[in-house]
């Protein structure tokens, strides 16, 4: 058949299965919006702002494990996506971007909505293409979500310049299935050898320690992991992006690590003596000051991406490859294996674990008149039965629902973590909601974050998406006062939020059920009220003690043993 430019874009995403398309019309990519509308496979959402596009392919690719796919125009609209882009880059999610351009004759002459997209977003992107031909741009399509999609994920952004869509100028179409590229061969198998000295440095452990992030949930291997868990008997800690990977509930599991861990996660990484690291890139949330991570530790690191490995610790034993693969080999390995990890000594290894844990490093004043943030948190997990999609913006309220709502199940705990980005949770709850219509989906959110996207509040009215947001409203930038009151002698400058609107209201002149709720006995007949109304966005106006900090907590330059616990927990 032949088809016009922008009828081979939207063939070859109905070829790729693409469910949604996220997206904002504008000038350069009215050609495809025309296509998109003589048919009916592909379904577009319209957003209110593109930065709302790119969250919202995140969260749906985050839930789904499918490529997400959004449709900006030039100039602004694709400038607009670029932090949606930086975040699914950050975090390794796979995305296509489709964003408009202005005719090739006129690209470099500042024609009206005119940037370098290819250039602006080179730094944030697994790889971008500008298609300078129509004759080009179906392989090209197939190219991007290969890439997207293959090793470690991300977004992929593919430029097209409004006469390569020209419905005038049709050419035989052809999708190819197979794509070969020189330059791009991922690996399938982590090398056997490595894989070998690993499992004897296991088997040889006397303190392991399995930490494990957001590659395992990615590389689809959580039911490897569990497997992995079970045969070693070994302590499990994740990262922010790992968590529900392994089931959180679960007595092997020893809380999340890092800035923010739990003092037996923290306390276990420095005295370790065999990390096994799986699926996670040592950031700098997690491994505090490098001098001090893991002194004792032989490394072991298994990740897809062979730049990570010593990037940023330099690991004894590395393994390329995918983790499901290179799960399976050590699962293999371990069962053959004459001898069984060292027990005695791992049942004096939990036995200190135990002794950190019985700490309670996470205990907060119940008895308090104010709403604590962590309870309401809590109270969300149990009238839930911890079965919630959970998107979060960035900040206190996304600390306190890591640490007090547990996740057993991956693909459960949607959030920005590389790049920390205020305004992701409402849209990327859209995408989620969109991809399970009939699962209860929430966003947790700060006064200050929700404003950020709060205009996607229309787009949940258009598309009738029963999203709850609970909103824990401190009056603060929370994250941002904690730091100046814990390092700048309480000078709150600027993070106090002087001019915020009544949400209940400004929830009802979208179309959605406002809430508002003041007292902690108030707290969850509310939060039944809202789920009860499984057809109805609503939007939960909590106001939480203004006071409370996130604690365990490792500042800049220490290490893992140098925490600070809560005032009333602090160690000698």
């Amino acid at each position: 058949m032949e088809l016009s430019g922008a009828e081979i874009v939207v063939q070859a995403l109905i070829d790729e299965g693409v469910e949604y398309v996220f997206g904002y019309p504008g000038g350069a990519v009215l050609h495809i919006y025309d296509a998109l509308f003589q048919q009916d496979r592909v379904k577009h959402i319209l957003v209110r702002h593109e930065q709302g596009a790119s969250h919202a392919a995140d969260g749906y690719a985050r839930a789904t494990g499918r490529c997400g796919v959004c449709l900006v125009t030039s100039g602004p609209g694709a400038t607009n996506a670029v932090t949606g882009i930086a975040t699914a880059y950050m975090d390794s999610i796979p995305m296509v971007i489709l964003s408009g351009q202005v005719p090739t004759p006129v690209i470099g002459s500042d024609a009206f909505q005119e940037v370098d997209t290819v250039g602006i977003t080179r730094p944030c992107v697994k790889h971008n293409f500008l298609v300078q031909d129509v004759r080009d741009l179906a392989e090209t399509l197939r190219k991007a979500f290969f890439i997207a999609t293959s090793g470690r994920p991300g977004p992929v952004l593919v430029d097209i310049p409004k006469d390569t869509t020209d419905p005038n100028v049709k050419i035989p179409y052809r999708y190819p299935r197979e794509i070969a590229m020189r330059s791009y061969r991922p690996v399938s198998k982590g090398h056997p050898g490595q894989i070998r000295q690993a499992v004897e440095a296991m088997l040889a452990a006397r303190r392991p320690v399995l930490y494990t992030g957001g590659g395992v949930i990615l590389g689809e291997a959580s039911p490897l992991l569990r497997q992995l868990v079970r045969a070693t008997g070994f302590p499990i800690t994740s990262t922010l992006m790992g968590l529900g990977a392994y089931p959180m509930t679960d007595r092997q599991f020893i809380g999340m690590l890092g800035m923010h861990g739990t003092y037996e996660a923290n306390m276990a990484m420095h005295e370790t003596d065999c990390l096994v690291a799986i699926g996670a890139r040592f950031d700098d949330r997690v491994t505090g000051k490098i001098e001090h991570f893991c002194p004792h530790a032989t490394i072991i690191h298994v990740d897809v991406d062979p730049s990570s490995i010593s990037k940023n610790v330099r690991v004894d034993i590395p393994i390329v490859g995918p983790v499901a693969s290179v799960l399976e080999d050590m699962l293999r390995l371990l069962a053959e294996a004459r001898c069984d990890p060292e027990r005695a000594a791992i049942v004096e290894w939990w036995a200190r674990i135990e002794q950190w844990r019985e700490i309670n490093c996470l205990s907060y004043d119940r008895a308090n008149d104010k709403i604590k943030p962590q309870l309401a948190v809590e109270t969300l997990y149990r009238i839930t039965d911890g079965a919630l999609y959970l998107t979060s913006d960035v900040g206190q309220h996304q600390m306190f629902a890591a640490q007090f709502y547990p996740f057993d199940q991956p693909r459960r705990w949607i959030n920005s973590g590389g790049l920390g980005t205020m305004g992701f949770g409402l849209p990327a709850a859209m995408g989620v909601q969109l991809a399970f219509p009939e699962a209860q989906v929430a966003c947790i959110s700060g006064e200050a974050s929700i404003l950020m996207c709060i205009q996607e509040l229309a787009t949940c009215k258009q598309y009738e998406l029963p999203i709850k947001i609970l909103l824990l409203n401190n009056g603060y930038m929370g994250m941002v006062r904690q730091w100046q009151e814990l390092f700048y002698e309480s000078r709150y400058s600027h993070s106090y939020v002087d001019a915020l609107p009544d949400f209940v209201q400004l929830t009802e002149s979208f179309g959605h059920v406002g809430m508002r709720v003041e007292k902690p006995d108030e707290l969850e007949g509310a939060l039944r009220e809202a789920f009860a109304l499984k057809d109805r966005c609503v939007f939960l106006d909590v106001v939480v003690d203004p006071t409370e900090n996130v604690y365990p907590m490792i500042v800049a330059g220490k290490g893992h043993h140098e925490m600070h616990l809560s005032p009333e927990r602090e160690l000698a």
